[in-house]
């Protein structure tokens, strides 16, 4: 009798956050810190996901600065699943690394590969949709990501431009909601993520995906055999004293690349689940203003704020006083040794700010 395929989560929580300094910081990252509501974004990430994965089966990727904070958030993923990168290799090596830990577990076990700093508020839908995805990742031994459906013209994000099949020509796992990808389209200028929203077949690239692992590493094999190479030379080094040592020289050779350019763009086969659950990467300030209540002069405080003809400016200032007088849309974030004023448009360019202090090598700041 077949049995149900096991699933594994793999959360990818290296990033630093640099668009959310002063408060993000690279030993305590946006994803370590309570942004939107209650709980942390990582400590969210791992409890909506419930009953669907078992937390013996959860791995996290991040980097040493930042190991001993997520083991103190996350107390239910064992310690041996919390894998540190030597060193920030952007997706597609992180993803490849995980992957060699769950094919030693099941090799032909089910990946559901997420960000650790999103949020999502229709958590019932989102785990039915991850469901879906992970049949639809087995059934097909194909790649599956999921597509947020646009409502506005966003230049953030990467776009997915879906193909519209036939009914009949549709395979019986394709249930609704599911499409072939057409294309992968970058970043987009304004002109184009409007007649992105305008087309209807285009959704917002929400970085989530859900695969079959020995899918994956074949896909890697293929698209990106170096990296793939160096990933086998660990292969027998897992679980052992001497992984460390072997990481560090694997990554020394890896290049930095994206799963999305590296495999996913290449890939023969993937499909697209239309996600539509409340779903916010909170990219930057300008994002957690949006999300936050405000009161009747759109303004939103932190802290104690006495705001003159004011409007619309977004305070975190906790356990001080602020006071602004004629001035809208700005973005005030105070923390014991920075403060941050920025307009809400240019919030993207805090990582500007963040690249800096780097420059200057001013690393108490960072």
């Amino acid at each position: 009798m077949d049995t149900k395929p096991q699933i594994y989560a793999v959360i990818m929580a290296g990033g630093v956050g640099a668009r959310f300094w002063p408060r993000s910081r690279e030993k305590n990252p946006k994803q370590l810190l309570e942004i939107a509501g209650e709980g942390t974004m990582i400590q969210n990430t791992i409890r909506r996901l419930g009953a669907f994965v078992e937390p013996k089966n959860v791995f996290v990727v991040t980097n040493k600065m930042q190991k001993d904070g997520i083991m103190q958030q996350l107390p239910q993923v064992p310690q041996a699943n919390i894998l540190v990168e030597p060193v920030g290799r952007n997706t597609a090596p992180c993803i490849g690394l995980a992957a060699m830990f769950v094919q030693r577990l099941d090799p032909k076990g089910i990946m559901v590969v997420l960000p650790a700093d999103h949020l999502i508020q229709d958590e019932l839908e989102f785990v039915r949709v991850l469901e879906l995805g992970a049949s639809v990742a087995d059934a097909s031994e194909s790649l599956v990501t999921i597509g947020i459906q646009p409502n506005r013209p966003e230049t953030g994000y990467g776009y997915i431009q879906v193909r519209e099949d036939a009914e009949e020509d549709r395979p019986a796992f394709m249930k609704e909601g599911v499409f072939q990808v057409k294309t992968f389209a970058e970043k987009p200028n304004p002109q184009m993520a409007q007649q992105f929203l305008e087309s209807g077949d285009f959704l917002w690239n929400s970085g989530m995906f859900m695969w079959r692992v020995d899918v994956i590493l074949s896909e890697i094999q293929r698209s990106l055999p170096d990296l793939h190479e160096r990933l086998k030379q660990l292969e027998p080094s897992l679980g052992t004293p001497m992984f460390e040592q072997s990481l560090d020289r694997a990554y020394g050779m890896v290049r930095s690349i994206s799963i999305d350019y590296g495999v996913m763009e290449k890939a023969k086969s993937v499909y697209v689940i239309r996600g539509n659950f409340g779903w916010n990467d909170v990219g930057s300030w300008d994002e957690v203003c949006r999300l936050a209540p405000k009161n009747e002069c759109g303004n939103f405080a932190n802290g104690t704020i006495i705001a003159v003809n004011s409007k619309n400016t977004y305070v975190h200032a906790p356990g001080k006083l602020v006071a602004t007088v004629g001035v809208d849309d700005l973005i005030i974030i105070q923390t014991d040794d920075a403060l941050l004023v920025c307009k809400k448009d240019n919030s993207q360019d805090v990582k500007e700010v963040v690249d800096y202090l780097r420059r200057k090598k001013m690393n108490e700041f960072l």
